[in-house]
């Protein structure tokens, strides 16, 4: 469906509500029937509560949502270059159309929802577009740090205050040019913030010399940023240590560009594979050369007795029936995100283990690390924490609560990284708050149902 952009589009498209993003998508056709049931809980402040069986044989073909992390990097490349071209298969999640309407609408005021990467992205991007602007989000948005990303950004040039609390969400940008300059940076929090930086370097008036100290964490994700900068015409040298990157001023060269699957959105159905009893899935869009840092599931999930077959059409995952008889130990560093889905895995699949690298999980959507321990638990699984950055589990059992309900703390990877559980729970499993994969995984459910398992609503409130 074609439609024309009118002032009543662009006037519900900037709603701070819910109504704004639902009415783009359905309107486009996006929106299926069971999506817009979840749309009218959310715009009236309920939520929907799934009960989810597994079919007893796993066998699905899965079209996988485009990479979110690609699409909000090319969408800010692509915003910055001086002819901007077509962009296909762009991700139709949360995130990337916070990004989409605040990049088309240009409105002073900006409500990013629970968008991280769109706060981080957009508020370096806004920092060299003239005008007065103000950046906002949800309450925990407005409790996730952004100051070292702000201070920064100030060094380069730029005029970022503080609204209500200093450190933190929401901002008042004033734009305009940035000088630009040599600055350094803890890039042990967050390499948003390090890809923001990169990302806005090259429109600087003297490009950027950006040394880093500490350990960085989700380093495939920097690679990621500077592969397609430069696949974008930007100059960018990264010293052998990966610590020093130096960003030559020039204009970006915008390329016609199609965005791959999501990696991400693969790993629960890998987790899905790894708990069947020889079942079998294909995954389309999946490449052997991805960009993207989650593609390092697929030798992890070879120790869990998941098979990656690849096909020129993406891959087939299978399952082995052979499981590692020592704990399975990994830092997650690189692939955080990823923590979740290996965290129940293990569990479920009692193969003790011990993650570290861990310590960017306090401030994603929620402290990831707490609702990992606390919603294991009310399934009989004691996990221990140590050190804000390690999560361990040494096959230590208490009792089960009776009929839980998993509680999702508005973070679509804590309802998607435990729904999989279904598959080796006969009796079920009870997700909260099921609206949330929108944020990466708009129709997750969906494809649940297209592989044979059964959703029934629980609950209203």
């Amino acid at each position: 469906m074609n439609i024309g952009y009118t002032p009543v589009f662009s006037y519900f498209c900037a709603l701070d509500f819910p109504f704004g993003r639902h009415f783009f998508r359905a309107i486009t056709g996006k929106m299926d029937l069971s999506e817009q049931k979840q749309a009218v809980n959310e715009i009236f402040g309920q939520t929907m509560d799934y009960f989810i069986k597994a079919p007893t044989d796993i066998r699905a073909v899965i079209t996988l949502p485009a990479s979110k992390s690609i699409s909000n990097r090319i969408l800010i490349l692509n915003a910055l270059s001086a002819h901007p071209q077509e962009i296909h298969n762009l991700s139709d999640c949360d995130d990337t159309e916070v990004m989409v309407e605040a990049l088309r609408l240009h409105s002073p005021d900006i409500h990013v929802k629970a968008a991280g990467t769109a706060m981080r992205f957009l508020t370096a991007y806004l920092s060299g577009q003239n005008g007065l602007w103000t950046i906002t989000g949800t309450e925990r948005m407005k409790n996730r740090p952004i100051g070292i990303l702000a201070d920064a950004l100030n060094a380069l040039g730029a005029n970022i205050e503080y609204i209500e609390k200093a450190g933190f969400p929401p901002l008042r940008i004033r734009g305009g040019q940035l000088r630009g300059g040599e600055i350094t940076l803890d890039g042990s929090v967050s390499s948003q913030y390090i890809s923001a930086l990169l990302m806005v370097a090259p429109t600087m008036t003297n490009g950027m010399t950006l040394h880093l100290t500490g350990s960085p964490v989700s380093v495939p994700y920097i690679r990621l940023t500077v592969s397609l900068m430069k696949r974008f015409g930007a100059s960018v040298d990264v010293s052998r240590d990966g610590q020093t990157f130096r960003i030559a001023p020039g204009a970006y060269k915008a390329v016609p560009f199609t965005v791959e699957a999501d990696w991400s959105a693969a790993s629960y159905w890998y987790e899905t594979v790894a708990f069947s009893d020889g079942g079998e899935v294909s995954l389309t869009g999946l490449f052997p050369d991805s960009m993207q840092g989650d593609a390092a599931i697929a030798p992890m999930f070879e120790r869990l007795g998941v098979e990656t077959v690849f096909t020129p059409e993406g891959v087939t995952l299978k399952r082995r029936h052979t499981l590692p008889n020592e704990r399975f130990v990994y830092d997650f560093t690189d692939i955080p995100d990823m923590a979740q889905t290996f965290a129940v895995t293990c569990a479920l699949l009692n193969i003790p283990f011990c993650f570290s690298g861990l310590q960017s999980l306090k401030i994603k959507e929620t402290d990831r690390l707490n609702a990992l321990k606390t919603e294991l638990h009310k399934w009989g699984y004691l996990l221990k924490e140590r050190e804000g950055q390690l999560l361990e589990w040494d096959g230590e059992r208490c009792e089960a609560s009776i009929s839980p309900i998993i509680a999702t703390y508005e973070d679509h990877r804590m309802a998607m990284a435990f729904a999989p559980a279904a598959v080796c729970r006969p009796e079920g499993v009870q997700i909260a708050d099921v609206a949330v994969v929108s944020k990466s995984y708009p129709h997750f459910w969906e494809d649940l149902r297209l592989a044979g398992f059964q959703l029934s609503e629980i609950a209203m409130k």
